[in-house]
């Protein structure tokens, strides 16, 4: 499944797909390392709700919100627990 980078739960591991926006953002997040096919983590959320802080190869980021939403990742589905009968 796809969505922003701003929608994913915290602490759910995804991989970035497109990095979207203005062309001078879209180089600015890549040179921070947020390019399509790396793994990347929501793992807090400031109390306000921005900026939000993700953690991508090693490394801590603080990003806004709205940069967030710029950026779609794609989180694993998950299966159904099936219970046992």
């Amino acid at each position: 499944m796809t969505l922003p980078l701003s929608e994913v739960e915290l602490n759910v591991a995804a991989t970035i797909r497109e990095v979207g926006g203005q062309r001078s953002f879209r180089r600015r997040l890549m040179e921070m390392g947020l390019v399509p096919g790396t793994a990347i983590m929501k793992t807090n959320v400031a109390p306000l709700g921005d900026p939000l802080e993700i953690l991508v190869r090693g490394g801590k980021l603080s990003i806004r919100h709205g940069d967030a939403s710029e950026l779609v990742v794609e989180v694993p589905d998950v299966l159904p627990q099936v219970r046992a009968a």
